[in-house]
């Protein structure tokens, strides 16, 4: 039985890079659009607000009726609308009168199955009759960073050898990830998160229990962790090193992903030998001191081996979160991992906003914001030591 559902974990890896495809690769258009079709920063800007905003949203939502039309369907939904929004990526533009309408309308449409996919992908995993969960779930999220890596290299060699102008023909390309992945979804086995007779908890069944919140803390910090760094980490690659902002992007962004990735895969390999709270405490404590060596050792170079370390830290936090969260509250079912999926969401987009404020405050000084978001892996270690003494 356990055999049959191999399929339907591949299907979820994919998935996830389903969902990298979405937030990764509209960004590396940015320039693009704004030569081709005249659009202002500030536009381009609501993009990136929009998917997002639009995806926690849908994380939200999904509590109401992922359960009433099952999660084959809400699947076959999370794809159509990745694939759709892809698609229209290449055409709307061109066809409207207003072509920032029509790349918006596109980001709109790919942000729902974006939405669905984060709050879908884990419980069908968790549900799958597999042992040694905790590494599934690890190796899984690993695929949203190999999905990233392999977006931003595969659209710059496509670029490199057919131009930036045929955009649009990769668009295409990519939107035939979700549509086979899609058809799969179709076809596999998917097992129920709830046991048989019971019933998944609701929101307000949830909220009653302290154990929930300290996992929606530790989400929040596991999402602020990892974004407040990566979401620079091209910055200090380019003064570190002197070089151009290509290559920084793959010596910053690139080598976080890489080794956030490989640090979600050696723990989905060895983790039935490690403890996962010990490797979530240590992680947290390799994430301060990735922090301190950012924000106070002067040398650009190190800061940015400080950033490369900070990926490698953060990689399990997530997934073991997740991990932590469904032995805990068997009953949670959906309303659980939404919920989750929406922290860690808050926390994405919190870490960064931390950082941004506080640099801000010090004259633009973006060590001092990355040094006060130090409070996020401290609070993550204090919730990891909260769950171990409950």
């Amino acid at each position: 039985m356990k055999n049959s559902f191999r399929k339907t974990i591949t299907a979820c890896f994919i998935g996830y890079i389903v969902q990298a495809i979405i937030n990764n690769f509209v960004p590396l258009l940015f320039l693009t659009f704004q030569s081709t079709y005249r659009i202002p920063l500030s536009q381009i800007t609501m993009l990136v607000t929009v998917n997002f905003g639009l995806q926690l949203l849908i994380d939200l939502a999904s509590v109401t009726f992922v359960d009433k039309i099952g999660y084959r369907a809400s699947m076959l939904i999370a794809h159509i609308c990745a694939a759709m929004g892809l698609l229209s990526l290449a055409v709307l533009p061109d066809i409207l009168p207003e072509p920032f309408v029509g790349i918006l309308i596109s980001v709109m449409i790919y942000a729902v199955g974006g939405g669905l996919l984060e709050v879908l992908v884990s419980p069908v995993v968790e549900a799958c009759p597999t042992d040694n969960k905790e590494q599934t779930m690890s190796l899984l999220h690993s695929f949203y960073c190999w999905g990233h890596v392999g977006v931003v290299l595969i659209s710059t060699l496509f670029f490199r050898i057919f131009g930036i102008g045929n955009w649009k023909v990769l668009a295409v390309i990519w939107a035939l990830v979700p549509l086979c992945n899609g058809i799969l979804f179709s076809k596999v086995p998917i097992a129920s998160l709830i046991e048989e007779g019971e019933k998944g908890m609701s929101v307000k069944e949830l909220a009653k229990q302290k154990i929930f919140w300290v996992f929606m803390l530790m989400m929040l910090c596991a999402g602020a962790s990892e974004q407040a760094v990566s979401q620079w980490a091209s910055t200090f690659a380019e003064k570190g090193l002197g070089v151009s902002k290509t290559v920084g992007d793959l010596a910053g962004p690139m080598a976080f992903a890489i080794l956030m990735g490989t640090s979600r895969a050696f723990y989905g390999k060895y983790g039935e030998k490690i403890d996962l709270d010990r490797f979530m405490a240590g992680s947290s404590i390799l994430c301060m001191a990735s922090y301190l060596c950012i924000s106070l050792i002067p040398s650009p170079v190190i800061g940015l081996i400080g950033c490369g370390v900070c990926g490698l830290s953060v990689g399990i936090m997530w997934p073991g979160t997740f991990s932590k969260a469904a032995s805990s509250v068997p009953r949670g079912g959906t309303a659980l991992f939404a919920l989750m999926a929406l922290a860690g969401d808050l926390g994405c987009s919190s870490g960064p906003t931390v950082v941004g404020m506080i640099s801000g405050a010090f004259g633009d000084d973006l060590k001092k914001g990355i040094l006060a978001a130090i409070c996020f892996p401290v609070l993550l270690l204090l919730g990891i030591m909260i769950c171990k003494t409950d």
